[in-house]
Formats: C-alpha cells, sequence, structure tokens
C-alpha cells in the first residue's frame, strides 16, 4: 500500500485495493469447523427452504444468531453458489466499506493523512486482516457497532460542546441526525448478533457517563430518536418472529448467551489474560504502535473522540475477558479502537509530535521476530512431521500430522521476506524516517498476510479436517444419513449437501443404528473416542471404512 499524505480520490484508490487484498482466494480453503461452517449452512439451508424469516441448522430452529448476516450469505450463495468464496464474500465486501469508513471518519477528524494512515493501520495488521477473508458474522457485527459508538461520540460531542459554550446554538437537525444514525447502525448490529449489539454501546455510554459526571450526556430527543431507530431497524425481525413463535427465539438466545457468560461452552474455557495476549500477539504490529495510548487516560480525556473509543477498547476487553467462555475474534471489536490508536500515534510521528522509543523498538523486534521465524520454519517443521510425534502426548494431535502435505522449502520465504522487512521498519524508525518505516511496516504486514492466507493456511487445514471434508464432499448427491458422534460439527451438513429430511428419528443414533433405518449411514468419530469406537465396532452391521482420515474414523451402515 503506497503512502501519500494528499492524494486526491484515494477513496477510489483505497477500495481497488482492498478490493486486491480481500476478494482473491476466498475459496482457496474449506471453511473452519465450527463457526464458518455453522453460518454458511445456516444461509444454505435458508436458500434451500426458501424460508428467509427462520435461521435453521440441520433444518430445525437455530437460536443462537439472528437473521442478517445469513440474509447476506444467502444474497452471496445466490450469486456465487453454495461454496467457500460465497461464505466469505460479505466480510470480504465488508473489509472495503471498513476501510473506507476508516479514510472518511479519519479524515474528519484530523486530516487525510490521518485517514489514510488508520485505512492502513487496519489493513495491516495480522487478525484484523485475517478475519475479512473469513466467513465469520464478527466483522459484520464490528462494522455496525463501530459506527453505532462513533455516531453516539458525535452526539454527545454536540451536548458536550453546549454545554461548554451556551452561546453555541445547538443544531437540532445535526443532533437528532447523529443520534438517528447512531440508533440505526445499532439495530443492525443487533439483527447481526443479538442483544449485545445494544449492550456494547450502552456500557459505553455508562462509563462515558462516569467520565464526565453525569454532565452534558443527555437530551430528551435524541433519546427518543435514537430508541426509535433501535427499535424500528431490530424489531422488523425481532417483532415478526415474536408475532409468528412467541418470546421462544429470545428466551433460548438469552439462555444461550448467560452460557457464554458463567460457563465454559464447548470446553472454550481460557485464563483472564487469553484476550489481552490474542490482542498483543494477533494484532501486530499495531499492537506495539498503539499501546502507549492505551494506557494513557490523560491523553484520552483531550477530546471526545479519543476518550469514546479508549472506553470502548478498554470496554470490550474487560467484558470478554470476564465471560467464562473465550473465543478468539471475541474480542475482535478492540481492532477498531486499537487500529484509531496505532493510527494516532503513526500521525503524531509524522508530525514530531512523538518519537520513537527503546521499549518500541525491543517489541517490534521480537514479536516480529517470533511471527518471522514461525512462518519461516513451518515448511521445515511441516515436512518432518513424523519426526514430532514421540514428543506429543495428544493422540488427536499426532493423528492429525498423518495428514500428507506437499511443503516446498521456498514457502518459508513468506515469514523470511517478512521478518527483512520488519526489521528494516525498525530501522527506518530509529532513525526517525517516519514514513518510509509506516509504510514498509504495514504494506509488508498487509502483502504477508495476503500470501500466507493463499499459500500456508491451506496447508495448515489439511492437518486438522482437510482429509475429512474431501470424504464428506465424495457424499454429494447421495440420499445417505452422516453422523457425528462424541463431538460437535456442522461439516457433516454443508459438506455432503445434506437435504431435508422430515424422517422423525433421524437425529437419534440409536435409531440410525436400528434396522428400522434403511438408509446407509456413516457414523464420524475421532480416533481419540475409545468408548464411542468399542460402542460402534459392538454393533454386526456396522463397519469401518479403511480410509485415512488423520484424527477421524468413519464406520458405515448398510
Amino acid at each position: 500500500m503506497i503512502f501519500r499524505q494528499y492524494f486526491p480520490y484515494f477513496h477510489l484508490v483505497l477500495a481497488l485495493l482492498g478490493a486486491c487484498l480481500f476478494f482473491p482466494f476466498l475459496g482457496n480453503v474449506h471453511l473452519f469447523d465450527w463457526d464458518e461452517i455453522n453460518f454458511a449452512e445456516s444461509a444454505r439451508e435458508m436458500l434451500l427452504t426458501g424460508n428467509y424469516r427462520k435461521v435453521q441448522i440441520d433444518f430445525q430452529p437455530f437460536s443462537e444468531k439472528p437473521p442478517l448476516f445469513f440474509w447476506l450469505q444467502t444474497l452471496s450463495m445466490h450469486l456465487f453458489g453454495v461454496n467457500e468464496y460465497a461464505a466469505r464474500f460479505p466480510n470480504a465486501l465488508f473489509g472495503v466499506f471498513t476501510l473506507l469508513t476508516l479514510y472518511h471518519v479519519g479524515k474528519k477528524y484530523q486530516s487525510q493523512t490521518f485517514g489514510v494512515l488508520w485505512a492502513m493501520c487496519y489493513a495491516g495488521a495480522i487478525l484484523p486482516h485475517f478475519y475479512f477473508k473469513s466467513g465469520i458474522i464478527d466483522p459484520v457485527f464490528n462494522f455496525f457497532i463501530f459506527n453505532g459508538v462513533y455516531f453516539l461520540s458525535q452526539t454527545l460531542a454536540l451536548l458536550k460542546k453546549q454545554n461548554a459554550d451556551i452561546t453555541y446554538a445547538l443544531s437540532s437537525v445535526a443532533l437528532l441526525s447523529k443520534a438517528a444514525l447512531s440508533g440505526f447502525c445499532i439495530g443492525l448490529a443487533i439483527l447481526t448478533k443479538g442483544p449485545v449489539g445494544f449492550l456494547v454501546p450502552l456500557l459505553c455510554y455508562v462509563v462515558y457517563a462516569i467520565s464526565q459526571k453525569f454532565r452534558a450526556i443527555f437530551e430528551w430527543r435524541a433519546v427518543l430518536v435514537f430508541s426509535a431507530c433501535i427499535l424500528v431497524v431490530s424489531l422488523a425481525w425481532f417483532g415478526l418472529d415474536i408475532l409468528e413463535n412467541g418470546l421462544w427465539f429470545l428466551v433460548e438466545f438469552v439462555k444461550y448467551q448467560i452460557d457464554l457468560f458463567t460457563q465454559p461452552v464447548a470446553g472454550h474455557d481460557q485464563p483472564f489474560h487469553y484476550h489481552f495476549v490474542v490482542v498483543f500477539f494477533g494484532c501486530f504490529p499495531i499492537s506495539i504502535l498503539a499501546l502507549p495510548l492505551l494506557v494513557n487516560w490523560k491523553k484520552a480525556q483531550e477530546d471526545n473522540l479519543l476518550l469514546m473509543f479508549f472506553i470502548l477498547f478498554w470496554v470490550v476487553l474487560l467484558l470478554f475477558s470476564l465471560a467464562t467462555t473465550k473465543i478468539v475474534h471475541y474480542s475482535s471489536l478492540t481492532y477498531y479502537p486499537l487500529t484509531f490508536f496505532a493510527a494516532y500515534r503513526c500521525w503524531q510521528f509524522l508530525e514530531y509530535k512523538a518519537t520513537w522509543t527503546r521499549r518500541d523498538s525491543i517489541l517490534l523486534g521480537v514479536v516480529g521476530f517470533l511471527i518471522s521465524l514461525l512462518f519461516t520454519l513451518l515448511p521445515l517443521v511441516g515436512s518432518h512431521a513424523q519426526q514430532l510425534v514421540p514428543f506429543i502426548k495428544d493422540d488427536f494431535a499426532v493423528a492429525n500430522l498423518q495428514a500428507q502435505v506437499d511443503w516446498q522449502w521456498y514457502h518459508g520465504l513468506v515469514g523470511l521476506v517478512y521478518g527483512v522487512a520488519v526489521g528494516f521498519a525498525l530501522y527506518c524508525f530509529r532513525q526517525s524516517r517516519y514514513v518510509r518505516a509506516i509504510n514498509l511496516l504495514l504494506s509488508a504486514t498487509a502483502i504477508f498476510m495476503f500470501l500466507a492466507m493463499a499459500v500456508i493456511v491451506p496447508k495448515i487445514e489439511r492437518y486438522t479436517q482437510g482429509s475429512l471434508i474431501d470424504f464428506y464432499k465424495t457424499l454429494q448427491g447421495k440420499n445417505v444419513y452422516v453422523q457425528v458422534v462424541g463431538f460437535k460439527s456442522y461439516a457433516h451438513y454443508f459438506y455432503p449437501q445434506i437435504m431435508p429430511d422430515s424422517t422423525p428419528k433421524r437425529r437419534d443414533t440409536d435409531w440410525l443404528l436400528s434396522v428400522e433405518n434403511k438408509k446407509p449411514t456413516y457414523f464420524v468419530v475421532k480416533v481419540t473416542a475409545k468408548k464411542e469406537i468399542e460402542w460402534l465396532q459392538s454393533f454386526s452391521q456396522i463397519e469401518q471404512i479403511d480410509r485415512q482420515l488423520n484424527g477421524f474414523l468413519v464406520f458405515y451402515k448398510k
């Protein structure tokens, strides 16, 4: 990505760069179980049944998510077919929208330079870049939440300005339009991921109000417009669903969210500091750039947007650190304020309002070296995977390593070249050649992620699930049942392209094993599930398929 301080029509260039970064290779790797396949399967079933008002899994009501993201995926599948590319296309599109939004907001906040820096920081960070090439809900959800919080901060800034200057004539149109836009975006967030789309902005507002000692935080007209927009947008689906099905979805959804917060759902139990580690290492290099501002409360109070983004970052990080269930993408909303502060510090460098420190050099050098080393050595480790087996105690991981993956020595160049680029950027930072350093560091990271997604990630996927999904794809178009035993998965719905079936007991494993079931049936089990394997082997009508599926075994009933 080329940084130019003043460049007319940069939004067009930015849109083109975003499209080049995010759209290629979307279908280069299978969807990952659980979330990617979960959402893609819901969209497939929507498209297949023509029922766009109800989210389903295995053609049964699915209470964990509202439908907006599935509508986007369904539209994409209508255009591109039922495949990986279509499932990930909405996020890639929102990746372009995000870069343009950050450029516009940054330009309005500070200057065109700041807008360019902010967009570059988002595209030039590891996890923020990666998520726009995924098929999970969070990039779309985060986009709406960010815009909702941004317009909320604009509303509060107008109230604060009026409070500070009694001669300032507050425009009703300006105030109410900002409140309406905030409510509209938050309503869309609720339609994407549920009431948590309102909880996060509400917590930010409460913390903001406390920081302002409850001064200039309320205007009844703005509250009414804000609330009305949230209700109109969210009830466009929730209201119809309640009228049609009662409170079932809402009750089940709330139960599920309580479970996520209070207990480790599906084994996702991690220590309190989990998301701190994910954000620090996963958002390299912007986490290094932003770090001094993320712990500077005094600086955050200098203006309203700084303060709101400071609050947003810590509210999200602490909220999901307190939740018992911890999954990597739960903290992904922090990427917006994190990239803002990284851009702010880069802008300070360019304006000579900040200097590069020894601590910056150590952190950038050490973390950059570790990431570079990891990707440089991956081909070497992958080529000698069997030599690692004696040191691995997990039988499932050992079975995964049996996968035949074609590693070549030159695949390590992706990590090696990136390490050289980080090293040269570090040298430029130390020499105070900030324009070159920023351009090199962020552009190199964007290109590194682009190449890693194209070359490295597909090979990693071969170890985790590749062989099993290849098997599932051989069942497409066949009139069979597929059942997983002892673990949770959605891949056995999406990749065999399972069709609707009205048989009442088809989800009952015991019935599938019985003589009443006349349809060919496949049972999938992990190699480590000894009890489940012995149980399946006890049935005379069951035989094991002699096929290498790495960490999985398949049993067949004629």
